[in-house]
């Protein structure tokens, strides 16, 4: 097999801020492992706070070695190798994964999708995150936010209740919400998430900071709309810790170290009677068509990587009624 990784600058339309961070644009590795003429793609999208960067991603690039794999590809044993070749590293061991994925389809002419036995018939909507800002820019991003039916908000701030009332002054759509860690009191936490379901909101991602899991249980137990655990849900292990303490996930394929492993926590979270959200992080095509593969199996999406962002080096997947559309094409169904 022939690896390469290629760094690039995926550059975001609007300034990208949450509770803690804020950033113009995200770091991105383009993996590309080629075998018998034809070649799979995959991505890291490196976003701050997980800890990976180019330097960390072309460092594990360096040390792996492939020549072993073979056809139909065993994918616990090759996230075990990933695993071992340095401990955490998602985002590049899941560029890795999507680039097997996308390879073995090709060479079994099989899109993805048909692999987890997904179907577009149960393709949830997609939301489109706005970040926070100023009302002025919020008017704008909810004016660009046109062709999805659903609006993720992130909230952590002292300025939440303004941000959730300058979108319902120009738009009645459903409302995700995202506090990113930000909620510091569980009784002010609790006061929020009811006014948050009078305003329409349908589910809140981790409202308090993952490590305390005592207030995010007592927030969840109480609160009438779903609370999803995000931070707190990185990888398959911790799915079953989060049962108690809220009533979903949010999956990343960026956090689960691919479409193998993801797949399995979706698996495990339904197991145990919990809710899925998949999202994403700063992505290009590609890491939205791996995701559009495995979002028929979930309760809900925000897969809005092409929405957000500028220099997406491959073609928009189609994108009709609010849903992403799964392409007949084999592997991920990727276009230049």
């Amino acid at each position: 097999m022939k690896i390469t990784a290629t760094p690039y600058e995926l550059e975001l339309r609007h300034p990208f801020t949450i509770a803690k961070f804020s950033r113009t644009s995200t770091p991105i590795m383009l993996v590309e492992i080629s075998y018998e003429g034809c070649t799979g793609h995959g991505e890291a999208s490196m976003v701050p706070y997980m800890g990976e960067n180019i330097e960390t991603a072309s460092a594990f690039m360096a040390k792996l070695d492939l020549s072993w794999a073979k056809l139909p590809f065993d994918y616990d044993e090759i996230i075990a190798y990933l695993d071992s070749i340095a401990a955490g590293n998602p985002n590049i061991k899941a560029a890795v994964d999507i680039a097997l994925h996308d390879l073995q389809g090709k060479l079994d002419n099989k899109p993805c999708f048909e692999y987890f036995g997904a179907e577009q018939t149960k393709m949830p909507v997609t939301s489109i995150t706005i970040g926070i800002d100023t009302p002025e820019v919020v008017l704008k991003k909810v004016k660009e936010a046109g062709p999805c039916k659903v609006i993720k908000v992130k909230l952590g701030r002292d300025t939440d209740k303004e941000l959730i009332n300058t979108i319902r002054s120009v738009s009645d759509k459903p409302l995700y919400v995202d506090a990113n860690q930000g909620w510091a009191d569980r009784e002010a936490g609790l006061d929020m998430v009811f006014w948050l379901q009078e305003q329409g909101v349908v589910l809140i991602e981790q409202p308090m900071a993952k490590e305390n899991i005592d207030d995010n249980a007592w927030i969840t137990e109480r609160s009438p709309i779903p609370i999803i655990g995000d931070e707190s849900v990185q990888r398959l292990a911790d799915v079953e810790k989060a049962k108690g303490v809220y009533h979903g996930i949010n999956m990343k394929l960026m956090k689960s170290a691919g479409m193998h492993e993801g797949y399995k926590m979706i698996r495990k979270a339904k197991e145990l009677g919990m809710s899925v959200l998949i999202g994403c992080m700063s992505e290009t095509s590609i890491g939205t068509l791996a995701g559009a593969a495995l979002a028929p199996l979930c309760d809900w999406a925000d897969l809005d990587g092409p929405f957000l962002t500028r220099n997406n080096p491959f073609k928009d997947p189609e994108f009709k009624d609010g849903k992403w559309v799964l392409s007949d094409l084999p592997g991920l169904g990727l276009k230049k």
